[in-house]
């Protein structure tokens, strides 16, 4: 069973690393290590692609974007970097896991999560100074805080982080759209939310995944398949006040493959 103990009681493990690359090295810790890699050169519009690589060890695992019934989502803060003024994740198709008392999403194998960092200043030099926190558990999760430094200008033709990097970025999900995808059909404000699924490929084969924020946060979705249309049912938690970004993070996996979208505010 997977569980989270009190934080007094827990491991927290941070690593600082000195080192100015257009990669980071790895930070060991136990059950994984961890690194960015970029691809060296931010965009004309000051966007600079890279990846979080977790090299989990066999029997370990980390999060997805929300871990559900217990755990930690990764986070990454770039405060301290130079000429960054900010970073996000993407997230390939994570995986149901069920502990008996505990649902969670994510991953039990290596993973590489990709990262955008935006320039202040496009064009003008940059240092990452990463501070980045995630979970990485067997048994017992133990909450990792990893300082990760690069200069991405370093090494910018470096054709293996390239490579890395595309590898990361072309195993994501694809861009939902009216044929590959979920729609809310249940009432705004209620407790139980319906969605309608639509996507090519085998109705059993479908698993929703929502990412509860601003305050939200759902059940595991559930399947049925109604008059030949796989709907999916979840309960919803709401805030005090409706979500003021673009909308909920959602991934739907099938055997014809994977796309992620936004959802409305409930």
């Amino acid at each position: 069973m997977l569980r989270t103990a009190l934080p007094a009681l827990l491991l927290c493990i941070s690593g600082a690393d000195a080192a100015l690359a257009s990669s980071s090295q790895w930070f060991d810790t136990d059950g994984a290590r961890v690194r960015i890699v970029t691809t060296g050169q931010a965009d004309a519009d000051g966007k600079l692609t890279g990846i979080l690589e977790i090299d989990l060890a066999r029997g370990w695992k980390t999060y997805w974007r929300d871990p559900g019934d217990a755990g930690v989502p990764p986070i990454i803060d770039v405060s301290a970097s130079t000429n960054v003024e900010g970073a996000a994740f993407d997230f390939p198709t994570p995986q149901r896991h069920d502990e008996g008392d505990y649902k969670w999403a994510g991953y039990d194998y290596p993973v590489a999560l990709p990262v955008t960092f935006t320039m202040a200043a496009p064009g003008q030099p940059a240092l990452i100074d990463a501070e980045v926190f995630l979970g990485i558990c067997e048994t017992i999760c133990i909450p990792v805080k990893a300082n990760l430094s690069l200069d991405p200008a370093s090494d910018p033709d470096n054709a293996d982080d390239a490579a890395v990097v595309a590898a990361a970025l072309a195993a994501l999900p694809g861009k939902a759209g009216d044929d590959f995808g979920v729609r809310p059909i249940s009432e705004p404000g209620a407790q139980t939310i319906v969605l309608e699924a639509r996507f090519p490929g085998d109705p059993a084969s479908a698993e929703l995944f929502i990412a509860g924020d601003e305050g939200y946060s759902f059940t595991a979705p559930k399947r049925t398949i109604e008059d030949g249309k796989v709907i999916f049912t979840t309960e919803v938690s709401l805030p005090a006040r409706t979500g003021t970004g673009p909308g909920l993070h959602y991934t739907l996996a099938t055997d014809a493959g994977s796309v992620s979208g936004l959802l409305p505010y409930f």
